[in-house]
């Protein structure tokens, strides 16, 4: 389909302030990301206060799974209703969920407010990224994305070292209290920069966003639980797969019939969106497998303190600002992409293989060095998924299309730090079996260590940067396998104007196979 520019009077763009939206938008991707990091420092004071140790694992997954389940459904709301409208709502709702855990008085009120923060959080990722695809043209939004992409990056570092600032000097509540400052900035801003969508009977597929809600639920609990909370064989693990097979394939079903279905199947045939999500869920895993068990190496093996640990992740951060934020100014000048996740994928490749030379006694600015390269490879992969995607897909379907490259992520992310905790955790006990002291891979600290006589102590440390090495190189696996994908990425060159749908509308071939997935 040719381009077809539009007209001063149906640019979405005309009469908005672009600085002002691209303001707002940063402000509320950074507001969503702190959500998730600004927690982890605070749990073990939470725990202290409240008790529920068996617990606490909820204090996270409820967050990731109410916003990984909701995605999508935001997503295909923003596209029916407008951006600006569902995107207050999450905003109020984010807000509301930080304000009652901000006065939580026990472990449960707590989960409570988690869970309504996430149900907020994941509409505030996809809707705000959708909004840089309604008033930036393509070729444009690639430089835009790479600097969200530094966002992201910035509050993987900023979030913990905020979170144990607050918790060392305030009070664990004020990691909550913070949001609120920030979400009225957003909230007014989005207000004053964004146009309200002009209102319209539109049907909403309740079934089909049922089911997704009930397929996602089951894949991120057992990713989250699974080996840890709940054995892998035990019938709540089971149920779980079951759950998620049987729903997935009502889901499926659901919306074939429906008339304005919350993730069309149609999207699956296009390429982009295909190999897009597939290679943005393998870096995930990678990423969030490598992000877990670094600091626990530091503070374990190398005896640094939260803090240092945390501090040590700042070299992978530069790699993935850098390369992202250079990703995005490339698409932006050559208006394509396709080389970009080839090329950086085989760098997350060799930074992965090279954490797997780490041992007892690596230099941490070695380690630094291996990390810059992990995150100069991660990096891309955000921003061009995102520009990818939403220049791939009808105009219809911008926001459905961004949640899926979200969902997908994050996904991968739990699926990564699960299978990767089972690896090292099997790995770990093997390794420690026969050594006097430790009662097992649970009981191995930087305190029990340091207890120890000097041989135990040194075969305990040798066991535990051994059963590191699995996880590297199952990440670099991971990535040589998004190196595969990204292979047969479809380059739709980005366009450099608006049109009324885009030139990669699903071609021929791909509208079959969407007939075929529907029929």
């Amino acid at each position: 389909m040719s381009p077809t520019t539009m007209s001063p009077e149906t640019d979405p763009a005309a009469g908005q302030s672009i600085p002002l939206i691209i303001g707002a938008v940063a402000v509320t991707l950074l507001l969503a990301s702190l959500g998730q990091t600004i927690v982890s420092p605070a749990l073990p004071t939470i725990v202290g206060e409240f008790g529920g140790l068996d617990h606490l694992t909820w204090v996270v997954t409820a967050y990731l799974l109410a916003s990984t389940v909701v995605a999508p459904i935001y997503g295909k709301l923003g596209d029916l209703y407008g951006r600006k409208r569902v995107l207050q709502v999450a905003i109020l709702i984010f807000l509301g969920g930080a304000i009652l855990s901000s006065v939580a008085v026990n472990m449960l009120t707590l989960i409570i407010g988690r869970t309504i923060q996430g149900l907020g959080g994941g509409g505030l990722m996809v809707v705000a990224m959708s909004v840089v695809a309604d008033v930036i043209p393509p070729r444009k939004r690639g430089k835009i994305q790479g600097i969200f992409g530094a966002v992201f990056g910035v509050s993987t570092i900023v979030g913990p070292l905020l979170g144990g600032f607050f918790v060392e000097h305030f009070s664990w509540h004020w990691i909550f209290f913070i949001n609120l400052p920030l979400g009225l900035i957003a909230l007014a801003v989005i207000s004053m920069a964004l146009k309200p969508k002009a209102g319209a009977a539109r049907s909403i597929d309740y079934l089909g966003a049922a089911f997704l809600t009930a397929t996602l639920s089951a894949i991120v609990l057992f990713t989250s639980l699974g080996g840890s909370t709940i054995p892998w064989d035990s019938a709540p693990s089971i149920a779980l797969v079951v759950i998620a097979v049987v729903s997935l394939g009502l889901f499926i079903w659901a919306e074939t019939r429906a008339e304005e279905p919350v993730l069309p199947l149609s999207l699956f045939a296009n390429n982009v969106f295909s190999i897009s999500n597939t290679v943005s869920a393998i870096v995930g895993l990678a990423m969030f497998g490598s992000i877990t068990f670094l600091p626990l190496y530091l503070q374990t093996v190398q005896g640094v303190s939260p803090t240092e640990s945390a501090l040590a992740l700042v070299p992978m951060m530069m790699g993935l600002i850098g390369a992202s934020t250079l990703a995005g100014f490339a698409m932006s000048r050559t208006g394509r992409y396709k080389l970009l996740p080839i090329a950086s994928t085989a760098v997350l490749f060799v930074g992965m293989v090279l954490l797997t030379t780490v041992g007892v006694d690596t230099s941490t600015w070695l380690i630094g060095c291996y990390m810059f390269l992990v995150g100069a490879g991660i990096g891309p992969v955000n921003s061009v998924s995102v520009t990818a995607v939403q220049n791939a897909v009808p105009r219809s379907m911008v926001g459905v299309g961004t949640a899926g490259v979200t969902m997908f992520r994050q996904i991968g992310g739990s699926i990564g730090v699960s299978a990767f905790g089972a690896l090292f955790s099997a790995g770990l006990t093997s390794r420690l079996a026969g050594i006097s002291g430790l009662e097992g891979a649970h009981s191995i600290n930087a305190a029990t260590l340091a207890a120890l006589p000097e041989a135990a102590r040194a075969q305990a440390l040798e066991a535990f940067v051994g059963a590191l090495h699995p996880i590297f190189y199952a990440g670099a696996a991971a990535a040589a396998l998004a190196f595969f994908f990204a292979l047969f990425l479809k380059e739709v060159p980005l366009a450099s104007s608006f049109r009324k749908e885009p030139e990669a509308e699903i071609d021929a071939e791909e509208a079959a196979t969407a007939a075929a997935v529907g029929g």
